[in-house]
């Protein structure tokens, strides 16, 4: 059974846009809480190329009825051409955590 909550997984290219919209979306009451992971490679083909780039992987934490919002706002203000943004979701979580990210969000 799932839990009613969601983890947004995205790149940013830098840990500095990374943390900017990821406090944007906190404010914003899309996400309850963000997780900027740190530095990671990506290994991708682009307008094909085999192309490799230093990311940021960052976790967004919502409800699942607010997951497409949240996709689409990111989208919207994220930098580049076709960000990945992906909804993954939470099967199991504690109640009170379940509770918590529920009255975070809008």
């Amino acid at each position: 059974m799932s839990s009613g909550i969601v983890s947004v997984y995205v790149t940013f290219a830098t840990a500095e846009n990374a943390t900017r919209l990821g406090r944007q979306m906190v404010e914003e009451r899309l996400a309850a809480c963000v997780n900027v992971l740190g530095p990671a490679l990506s290994i991708y083909r682009w307008q094909g190329k085999v192309e490799e780039a230093n990311e940021v992987a960052v976790l967004f934490k919502t409800t699942a009825g607010c997951a497409e919002i949240l996709a689409k706002r990111l989208t919207e203000v994220h930098g580049y051409e076709n960000p990945a943004v992906t909804v993954w979701p939470i099967e199991h979580a504690p109640a009170p955590y379940v509770q918590w990210v529920r009255a975070q969000v809008r």
